[in-house]
């Protein structure tokens, strides 16, 4: 199958089950439903819709066929995620698992656990978060303070985690937790696979400024898990990690421009609408953002083809990180044209709480330098890694 193949058949198939701007399909009523800042919309619809994608084969996509993947090379799933976000495609549900873990399992989990686990995944059956960041180690994953130890065949987890994406729905969540006592950074951690259902376990959502409450806190306290249930081996904890990140910024990456240009659309259509495009001074900070949008692009095909080559993850002098810093400052910087250009409207919502498309975006926006890598990390990653500059001195 080529890359046109792939084009011709998902492009066919959405327009059958989402409809196109002249019809309606059996799907057409969740078109745009979830995404960044409202995770927890219609959730139990786009479940449904996941379950139909995985249904006609289109789950997993990049997995090998042994494991119940399409097997498609990087530019034919890559093709998948343009039209599936030029579509205005739901939000999948199953990210996590589907996208991050079950690429994990198959390249550092043994043959016992991608039996186990794999299946669930691709039916999405089975739902999972992530259990990394902490309250004193969110971008800083080596700070883990989260604890495990063996107590016969199985774990005994006692710690918190926190901004755990849908933990309120999933029923797994894999955790990196501190196996060797006394052990610090990033040496002495495991990366293990947990029941949410169970005694230990409580999760408590956290409601943030967009008016959802797709963020929880999950506090472990004496939560068990079998001892088999270690990812990469006891102690390995912190390469299972950094490969899951790896996963993360891969190919869907050029979805998510996709989907950054349709909300840089929408932005244009309301400053054309209302009239603030014959703004001089806005209408420069659109064509700087559409400018910003076309390298970004450029370069995310650029980074996949390292990718692609077989290249590591620091592949083009740390791409991933500049990556990372590019797309979420320009989407703050989106955000904030989009209050701009809205005006004095933008500044109220509606009783009780409900913002439109545009405040969310700003609102939620303001997280993108924070989750998944701060800032502040990956500029000391580049300084540190790439440029070989001395570490920072702690307490600075």
């Amino acid at each position: 199958m080529t890359s046109i193949d792939v084009r011709t058949e998902i492009r066919g198939w959405l327009d059958r089950e989402l409809g196109t701007a002249a019809t309606d399909g059996p799907y057409a009523s969740l078109r745009g439903a979830g995404g960044p800042g409202r995770e927890d919309e219609a959730f139990e619809e786009r479940r449904g819709w996941n379950r139909h994608l995985a249904e006609n084969g289109w789950t997993c996509l990049g997995w090998p066929v042994e494991y119940g993947g399409r097997g498609l090379s990087v530019d034919e799933q890559v093709v998948f995620y343009e039209e599936y976000a030029g579509a205005d495609a739901p939000h999948k549900v199953n990210h996590l698992g589907e996208e991050l873990l079950g690429p994990t399992l198959i390249a550092f989990g043994t043959e016992a656990q991608k039996q186990r686990f794999l299946p669930g995944i691709r039916n999405v059956t089975e739902l999972w978060c992530q259990g990394y960041s902490e309250p004193g180690a969110g971008s800083d994953l080596a700070n883990v303070q989260t604890k495990a130890r063996l107590d016969g065949d199985e774990w005994v987890i006692d710690g918190q985690k926190v901004w755990t994406s849908n933990a309120m729905e999933a029923d797994w969540i894999f955790v990196v937790a501190r196996t060797e006592p006394g052990s610090q950074r990033h040496h002495g951690l495991s990366f293990l696979l947990v029941p949410l259902d169970q005694p230990g376990i409580e999760v408590r959502p956290i409601r943030q400024l967009t008016g959802g409450s797709e963020f929880n806190e999950v506090f472990f306290t004496g939560a068990r898990t079998e001892a088999d249930l270690v990812v990469g081996g006891v102690g390995n904890g912190w390469r299972v990690a950094m490969g899951l990140l790896g996963f993360e910024r891969g190919v869907s990456v050029l979805g998510q421009q996709v989907g950054f240009a349709r909300e840089f659309a929408d932005v244009v259509d309301l400053a054309r609408t209302n009239g603030a495009i014959n703004d001089p001074v806005l209408r420069d900070r659109l064509a700087d953002l559409k400018v910003e949008l076309d390298v970004m692009r450029a370069n995310a095909a650029r980074m996949l083809a390292g990718v692609e080559g077989g290249s590591g993850s620091d592949a083009g002098g740390g791409a991933a990180s500049i990556a990372k810093l590019v797309w979420a400052n320009w989407h703050q910087k989106l955000g904030e044209t989009a209050m701009a250009i809205a005006g004095p409207a933008s500044l109220t919502a509606e009783a009780p709480y409900e913002l439109d498309r545009f405040q969310r975006l700003f609102l939620f926006a303001r997280a993108d330098t924070i989750y998944g890598g701060s800032d502040e990390i990956q500029r000391n990653i580049l300084a540190e890694r790439v440029l070989g500059l001395p570490r920072e001195p702690k307490g600075a």
